[in-house]
């Protein structure tokens, strides 16, 4: 009901109170960020159902190796590929079958020899000798005319194979000790099932940040109620509920509040038990504007800012009591958007556990003049419409009460405080607003190692993103040298000279030095042809051995160079048969498809296998020069001389 001018009521509602200090953003997020805590609150272990959208609060290292076995890839016949060198449609290779047929689930028994062939299906475990397995497609049977003698069953094959084809070998998804999942990663199908084949039924996650929220307004009505002439709907609770909730945190939804003081602290103390609030509405200037008064009467600290030089959104307050954050947003939609997204996301990422946003960027072309207010930052909603030209970002114009311009909006423009204008045909960046996937922030190519593991995690904890593509040293130099990588994880020795990774580099390449692993031959514990022997001792009888299988690993990896280096011109069973990881060695050990092996020491003792220490390799890292002082590859160099990580690297096994 309209007050009379001679009401006090009249003369409260017709004054304007002025903000406690109107200041820049970055002095509002500076004491804003003062004195909130913002690490996440608590972890909780949930089973794999429940985990969809939750946030890892551990790294995830695997137990085992995925595959655990070298697997088929088809259904076809394991062979020695060295068989069917040269097999043509015109001259096929010709082997014995042999008695048993592997079915997935099933361990071999037979082993594969020179001029024989097992059945195998998709999904089953490559038998000892088999270094390759053939389709079935590319083979026949011969008949009873053809095996009149009553022998074994005789295979043509008539495509010759390589060593490793349609087999992925032991570890060759994941290995046993490697970082399969960081924490911080936001758990979608992808990673629950990398989760389940590890073998999980539960994980650690962070506990969701339970966030109040809260709308205020003599004006707000709820959505499905009546809409009183002059009132609107309550669109605010719903954008923040669900701003809320995307960002992995609980929406603790407390309705809608009339402008009375006594209710709106009485809802403020039914939040207490909330890691944070938002409220929206009553924070301008006017004398029905309550919700910031309340707020004031927080204390430790309590109000930190009130009034911040924005367009839209100069009217926001906000306060911390208790470390814990409490903000009140602007009414209009537009405004409350914006403020949220720009104070109040950034600290609910991190009470969830997740790494800062990386807001994605694009040039664009003014179509028009934008006028802009002197004396504060403004945001400027805009449509991108592509041209022959490049994209046109027009600007929505809809202003700070507007429902639909962030839905229909693709981005916006930033404009600072010192610009006026910004002409027709400039050109600005448009930060977008959907969620595009985000580039790795540290792309590695190389060859793997848990070190290296270590360190991308310690990058991911500091907030720097990594992609890794484990391709091998000599892979890995050659994406360095085309400028595919930031970073090449190497350990290649020149056989000429003995020495590390020098040979790989040329004048666009830097070469900087990491740690030292120690190689050696592996076996199983208590195999007397190995045990109390040197290395070198252990694989001169080896060699010699018809019996004694070794397993090798692929070209262009360090292991092999130092491999041929040790074998001379020797070739013994099992050469041929190559694998892609020290893992992948130290499984066919184990599983006594192979006898020996050279793997490094730390997988050695992860699968407690014996280990005849042979020399320590260089692991180091290739630099693109160009790409040197990158800020992810400077903060990379940095943690290479931080000595806590160093320690940490020793611990891991690693000498320096």
């Amino acid at each position: 009901m309209p007050q009379s001018r001679d009401s006090q009521e009249w003369r409260d509602a017709v004054s304007q109170k002025q903000f406690l200090e109107v200041i820049s953003r970055d002095e509002a997020t500076s004491r804003f960020r003062q004195h909130l805590d913002t690490a996440p609150r608590f972890r909780e272990t949930v089973s794999l159902v429940e985990a969809l959208g939750r946030v890892l609060a551990v790294d995830v290292i695997s137990e085992i190796d995925v595959p655990a076995f070298d697997r088929s890839n088809v259904d076809g016949f394991a062979v020695q590929a060295a068989d069917t060198a040269g097999a043509m449609e015109e001259s096929p290779a010709e082997l014995t079958l042999n008695s048993e047929v592997l079915s997935p689930g099933f361990a071999p028994t037979v082993e594969v020899r020179t001029g024989t062939a097992t059945p195998i299906a998709t999904g089953g475990m490559v038998p000892r000798g088999a270094d390759a397995v053939v389709m079935i497609e590319h083979t026949e049977m011969l008949d009873e005319d053809h095996n009149s003698k009553g022998d074994w069953p005789r295979l043509r094959v008539f495509h010759s194979a390589v060593s490793g084809q349609a087999v992925s070998f032991a570890g060759t998804d994941i290995a046993r000790g490697e970082t399969a999942l960081r924490f911080g990663q936001v758990l979608t199908s992808r990673e629950i099932g990398v989760l389940a084949a590890l073998g999980l039924t539960s994980v650690d996650v962070w506990k969701k940040p339970r966030v109040a929220v809260i709308s205020t307004g003599n004006e707000i009505v709820v959505p499905g109620d009546s809409l009183p002439v002059g009132s609107v709907y309550d669109s605010n609770a719903a954008i923040l509920s669900a701003a809320v909730e995307e960002l992995g945190c609980e929406a603790v939804r407390l309705g809608t509040v009339r402008d009375d003081v006594n209710r709106l602290r009485e809802i403020i103390r039914e939040a207490s038990d909330c890691d944070a609030i938002v409220l929206s509405g009553g924070t301008s200037k006017g004398a029905g504007d309550l919700s910031y008064q309340v707020v004031s009467e927080l204390k430790n600290p309590g109000v930190v800012a009130h009034g911040v030089a924005l367009k839209p959104g100069k009217p926001i307050c906000l306060a911390v009591s208790d470390g814990r954050p409490i903000v009140v947003l602007p009414g209009f939609p537009t405004s409350a958007v914006f403020t949220f997204h720009e104070f109040v996301a950034p600290v609910l990422r991190e009470m969830a556990g997740l790494a800062p946003e990386d807001r994605q960027t694009v040039d664009a072309t003014l179509p028009i003049r934008v006028n802009s207010e002197r004396g504060r930052t403004e945001f400027s909603l805009v449509s991108l419409v592509r041209s022959e030209s490049g994209l046109t970002a027009w600007p929505m114009g809809k202003g700070s009460g507007s429902v639909t311009t962030f839905s229909l909006a693709d981005g916006f423009i930033t404009i600072d405080q010192h610009t006026e204008m910004l002409d027709e045909g400039a050109t600005v960046a448009v930060t977008l607003l959907g969620r595009e996937l985000a580039p790795a922030d540290l792309v590695v190519i190389g060859s793997h190692c848990v070190g290296l593991d270590f360190l991308l995690g310690e990058l991911r904890r500091r907030g720097i993103s990594s992609r890794l593509l484990n391709v091998g040293s000599m892979g890995g130099a050659t994406a360095a040298r085309r400028g595919e990588c930031d970073i090449a994880g190497v350990h290649l020795m020149d056989p000429k000279t003995g020495t590390y990774n020098r040979h790989l580099l040329t004048e666009s390449l830097e070469l900087v030095f990491g740690y030292r692993r120690r190689q050696g031959v592996v076996f199983r514990r208590g195999d007397e042809r190995f045990e109390g022997k040197s290395a070198g001792d252990a694989v001169r009888h080896a060699v010699g051995e018809a019996a004694c299988t070794m397993i090798n690993r692929n070209p262009g990896s360090g292991t092999r160079v130092l491999i041929d280096q040790l074998l001379a011109a020797a070739r013994p069973p099992g050469y041929n048969v190559q694998t892609k990881s020290h893992n992948a060695v130290a499984t066919a050990v184990t599983q006594g498809r192979a006898d020996w092996g050279v793997a490094i020491d730390t997988v050695a003792s992860s699968y407690d296998l014996g280990f005849l220490p042979l020399q320590d390799e260089h692991y180091d890292f290739i630099i693109p020069r160009h790409r040197l002082n990158r800020t992810a590859v400077v903060a990379f160099r940095q943690l290479l001389s931080d000595q806590p990580i160093r320690n940490q690297l020793v611990k891991l096994g690693f000498t320096l």
